[in-house]
């Protein structure tokens, strides 16, 4: 057994799929095919049934995978203490994000992170804020960065920055001319949302109750995965939305979006981590390094 057969299993088991695993791992297929082959042979149980042109795991094979993943991430923690060792000349860092902060906070500073340290190695996973949480507390994640609120007495939350939420329409809505909206109006317009489990779905409702309104009493028509997709449909007149005035900015200025005045409130960006587990330093020096060039910013 060999750490790049367990690889290479983990890959084919996550995706069912022998082409799209050694597609993703940058190998052929007769590559990707012959180590998990080999695998089966030096386990001596097969690991996938070949059902017509598909696969799937045999009861084996479910049993093995968090085995497999198991043993993978001890061999990564043992890589990154050998890095500590080198002077954080290398390493690995594991980073989750909810959508806003992926697509429009973060990227700035793991590129300035990636330039001043070239050789460590970043990735990211982009989920809503309930899955950074999970990937967190799993250990699939190192840290997790997020605009909702997060209780789980697991997970250790570091304030990292700022955003503002704005109500918005597109420009032709006939609210979008409006000099003053009041809370009551929620209620007549027609919404498009993100889906529940964002952080921005989240702030949104307590904001409204806040107001002194049932969510469930507004009007939601749409609900969609991503900020563009929000930001599109209200775009083209899909109703009314609260996004992240980020996102928002570059149709407010040239006006396809128009910014109604109803406060809501700011909401903090927050770094998770996993309290009971030791803080790398890898972890720790890309932590310092946001919170040191937010200063600058």
């Amino acid at each position: 057994m060999t750490f790049e057969q367990l690889r290479v299993f983990i890959a084919v088991a996550e995706r069912l799929h022998v082409t799209q695993a050694a597609s993703a791992l940058h190998m052929t297929q007769s590559a990707a095919s012959a180590a998990v082959q080999a695998l089966e042979n030096g386990l001596g149980t097969k690991l996938f049934n070949r059902v017509g042109r598909r696969i799937e795991l045999t009861e084996a094979g479910r049993v093995f995978l968090p085995e497999a993943r198991a043993v993978l991430k001890r061999l990564a923690q043992a890589e990154q203490t050998l890095a500590e060792l080198d002077g954080l000349e290398r390493g690995r860092l594991a980073l989750w994000a909810s959508q806003t902060i992926s697509g429009y906070f973060l990227p700035r500073f793991i590129a300035r992170f990636h330039e001043a340290r070239p050789k460590i190695e970043l990735s990211l996973v982009i989920d809503n804020t309930a899955g950074v949480a999970r990937a967190v507390a799993a250990g699939d994640a190192d840290i997790g960065f997020v605009e909702g609120d997060v209780e789980d007495p697991l997970l250790v939350r570091i304030d990292v920055g700022a955003d503002q939420l704005v109500l918005v329409v597109g420009a032709d809505h006939p609210f979008a001319a409006k000099r003053t909206v009041k809370p009551e109006d929620l209620t007549t317009l027609k919404w498009t949302l993100r889906e529940r489990g964002s952080g921005t779905r989240q702030i949104f409702e307590d904001a409204v109750r806040a107001y002194g309104i049932d969510p469930d009493a507004l009007d939601v028509t749409l609900e969609l995965p991503s900020n563009e997709a929000v930001r599109s449909a209200v775009e083209a007149g899909a109703g009314a939305t609260v996004i992240s005035r980020l996102v928002a900015e570059a149709k407010l200025s040239t006006g396809h979006l128009a910014m109604l005045p109803l406060a809501f409130p700011e909401r903090r960006f927050t770094a998770l981590r996993h309290g009971d587990r030791s803080r790398s330093r890898v972890e720790a020096a890309f932590l310092d390094f946001v919170r040191a060039d937010l200063v600058s910013i």
